[in-house]
């Protein structure tokens, strides 16, 4: 029941999403900024959804994004930050909605491959 209201919440609220050149290149900056956590944010700890496929985990999705974004060494992805604005602004509205979300503070990177995967599958439900 979970999953089908998130796919749901997406579909209405990613309608306003970027074509998918523009997800594939957020998709592009993240695995960039990956290979650069490796090495610049191995110190970086960020609450990470248990369950990416959560409903109730959207905002613990943004205010980590935010986390990162505040990063000194992710200042050169300000680009990714811009996009992923608009893919954010799409998403906020269902935030009322959200109950508990159970997370673990996790480093930069783990968090960053739970970002991708949260930016495909929205991405798959606006097609």
């Amino acid at each position: 029941m979970q999953t089908h209201l998130y796919l749901l919440l997406l579909a209405a609220g990613v309608s306003a999403a970027p074509p998918m050149s523009s997800v594939a290149e957020l998709l592009t900056l993240l695995q960039q900024m990956w290979e650069s956590a490796t090495r610049d944010s191995q110190n970086l700890r960020i609450e990470t959804p248990d369950d990416i496929d959560d409903v109730n985990c959207v905002s613990t999705i943004l205010e980590g994004t935010e986390q990162l974004q505040a990063h000194p060494a992710m200042e050169k992805f300000s680009l990714f930050f811009k996009k992923f604005e608009r893919l954010k602004q799409s998403l906020t509205p269902n935030l009322a909605k959200e109950g508990k979300c159970d997370t673990e503070r996790k480093n930069a990177k783990i968090f960053i491959e739970e970002l991708m995967t949260f930016i495909r599958k929205a991405s798959k439900n606006t097609r």
